[in-house]
């Protein structure tokens, strides 16, 4: 995450405790090491892979005298710089305005662009105290604009009907893009990084039975997905909902895939969408280093398939299930109505 930030991570510091501390997140004497680490090794930013409460973060900087931003934080400023769309860049910034409405003392004030340094891609930062009456009618007006492109989603999604809809959901960098690039041989947009993708792409997928579908390609989950980033990414998020079928794409290669499944489960059930049909995806099967993992995956996920997106290896595979899955839960009922 820090590094897709892009901070060059120079020392990682990891502690072991029975409980939490509430004043500092870890203990006074780690901290004070921390404060000599970091004035040996000339760092500009000490980041937390967990959330920190306002006070935990103004003791933290206060005794390691350097910024101290947290896992949220960290990741509102990855996608600060994915934000590309007009619905994106709502999107960050209410979430941004969300996060940072419990912490104006040591936060920003001009709250009109996303741009900035690692922890300082929100809307401005002039570290003086800002009324919060300011951040609330402007996170109201943002709810407001989206609520706006939401029910223009709902209106396209009506239009949508006489089409099947499946989506594709997975962790972050899981290959989702790529996929979506297989399946319907339209580029969209393709980067090895976490975040990739932003926003909800829609195309057509031709099947072999000749039925047309449409894909859609989502923002990528993460574990410990900060709340107020679901909540602000909603209209977005909703696509999912609206589906009539979840690609759930994984990284087979990764060496903590059950725990990026969880995840993606997680923020599934979060948004209502865990009872819906699903085709479990073990991707990137090509960079596979120990083949034993397949057969395992296999007894435990039973309909699942196994391909690697860049290779197009199983995506033929894939579209057959996709043909199976939809004429399992789906049947075409033709009424008639007399006088």
């Amino acid at each position: 995450l820090a590094e897709t930030a892009g901070a060059n991570v120079v020392h990682t510091v990891v502690q072991n405790r029975v409980s939490i501390d509430p004043v500092y997140y870890i203990g006074k004497g780690k901290a004070l090491e921390l404060s000599k680490i970091a004035k040996e090794m000339d760092v500009d930013v000490l980041i937390c892979d967990d959330d920190l409460t306002p006070a935990q973060v103004k003791n933290l900087e206060k005794t390691i005298d350097e910024k101290v931003i947290d896992r949220s934080e960290l990741i509102l400023d990855i996608f600060a710089t994915r934000a590309k769309t007009f619905q994106a860049k709502l999107q960050v910034e209410l979430a941004q305005l969300e996060y940072t409405k419990p912490r104006l003392t040591r936060m920003w004030t001009h709250l009109s662009r996303i741009e900035g340094g690692i922890g300082t891609r929100g809307p401005g930062e002039k570290q003086l105290e800002v009324d919060k009456r300011i951040v609330s009618k402007k996170i109201h007006a943002l709810r407001k604009k989206l609520r706006e492109i939401e029910k223009r989603q709902e209106r396209l999604v009506a239009s949508r009907e006489e089409f099947f809809m499946v989506s594709i959901v997975g962790y972050t960098n899981a290959g989702k893009s790529t996929l979506m690039n297989a399946l319907t041989e339209i580029d969209t947009f393709v980067e090895d990084k976490l975040f990739a993708t932003l926003d909800t792409k829609t195309s057509v997928c031709k099947l072999e039975n000749g039925e047309k579908i449409l894909l859609s390609d989502t923002v990528g989950f993460i574990k410990k997905l900060p709340h107020h980033l679901v909540s602000s990414f909603k209209a977005t998020l909703e696509e999912a909902r609206n589906t009539d079928l979840l690609l759930h794409v994984a990284d087979i290669s990764s060496i903590v895939i059950h725990n990026q499944i969880g995840a993606v489960n997680t923020v599934l059930k979060e948004l209502g969408c865990d009872k819906k049909p699903t085709i479990m995806v073990f991707n990137k099967i090509d960079a596979v280093q120990d083949d034993a993992i397949i057969p395992l995956l296999r007894s435990r996920y039973k309909d699942c398939v196994m391909i690697s997106a860049k290779t197009h290896q199983g995506i033929e595979d894939l579209k057959r299930k996709i043909v199976e899955m939809l004429e399992k839960n789906f049947v075409d009922v033709e009424l008639s109505c007399s006088a």
